[in-house]
């Protein structure tokens, strides 16, 4: 195949069903527009690989001996990506048809477009709310993570802002940033940012890839003209009926590197533009939330 137009890139752990799910739904659309898939896969223990290599053959295949996290992971793709647009892709999703090409076509129709998600929807049918959100600053996360005022007021501008509640789902509008499940970008904004920062190991890489994105100039928009089905939260072992078992030492770790993340997140973007006071009590406010979460997630499980 000469140069497809899209390189579709999916990290996978432990999510061998989910995979094979999102691929099916992937080669239903194989004539929309021309892809590459290459499927990342972090160590996983339940025979993803031979599935992949066995029933997807035009499937490329990078095979990790260790699980190296989202962020590395999808960097080892970086000097395999032969298409113009770079679809960074949840295996737990499935892609309708015209997603792929009205998103592509978006790009190609808004040249200082950098990155676009579309609309994710969960398998209740309602929206994910995470995939438009504003980068947490100290006012955005006391009002969304502690104070929990976008739940009373899910409209307000002044309290909403983290989940852009007062914008309709079904505007196309500008964001902070989009959610990794459905990020569509350029490769050359890819190659012009650095890629992904593997300071993070799970979660936040998406943020600080979009933060790095607008800095070079580049628009990201929430395209909600078209959708995905988006599982969420498969490799961290969340509950729901495709759940995947694991133990309470992992619970606890995937369940806390989005916290982590928030304070990586914070010292390297947003320290410099707040009071040395105010950047403290921010980051004891993470730390207090990764208190939480650790006992919520053992109380629960």
């Amino acid at each position: 195949m000469k140069n497809p137009k899209l390189s579709i890139v999916i990290v996978s752990y432990n999510t061998k069903d989910l995979l094979s799910d999102c691929l099916v739904s992937l080669d239903k659309v194989k004539d929309e527009i021309s892809f590459e898939i290459i499927v990342v896969d972090n160590a996983s223990e339940d025979s993803s690989s031979a599935m992949v290599n066995n029933n997807f053959p035009q499937v490329f295949l990078v095979q990790n001996d260790k699980n190296l996290g989202f962020a590395a992971a999808n960097n080892k793709t970086r000097g395999k990506c032969r298409g113009e647009f770079v679809l960074f892709l949840n295996s737990d999703t499935i892609i309708p048809p015209n997603t792929l090409k009205k998103t592509v076509d978006y790009l190609k129709q808004n040249p200082n477009v950098g990155s676009l998600t579309c609309k994710l929807v969960l398998p209740s049918g309602k929206m994910d709310l995470d995939a438009r959100r504003s980068f947490i600053t100290p006012w955005i996360g006391l009002t969304h993570l502690f104070l929990k005022l976008d739940r009373i007021f899910p409209t307000s501008k002044i309290f909403s802002r983290y989940w852009y509640g007062y914008i309709s789902p079904d505007t196309t509008h500008e964001v902070d940033t989009v959610q990794g499940a459905y990020h569509l970008t350029r490769k050359r904004v890819m190659d012009e940012v650095g890629w992904f920062d593997e300071s993070y190991f799970l979660d936040g890489e998406d943020i600080d890839l979009c933060w790095r994105i607008h800095k070079k100039g580049w628009k990201i928009i929430y395209y909600p003209e078209v959708s995905i089905i988006h599982i969420k939260g498969a490799s961290k072992g969340k509950e729901g009926h495709l759940k995947k078992r694991v133990s309470l030492k992992e619970k606890i770790f995937f369940r806390t590197q989005g916290v982590n993340s928030m304070e990586i997140f914070y010292r390297k973007r947003l320290w410099s533009e707040y009071p040395f006071i105010l950047n403290v009590l921010v980051i004891l406010g993470i730390r207090l939330i990764k208190i939480l979460r650790m006992l919520k997630t053992i109380v629960l499980g």
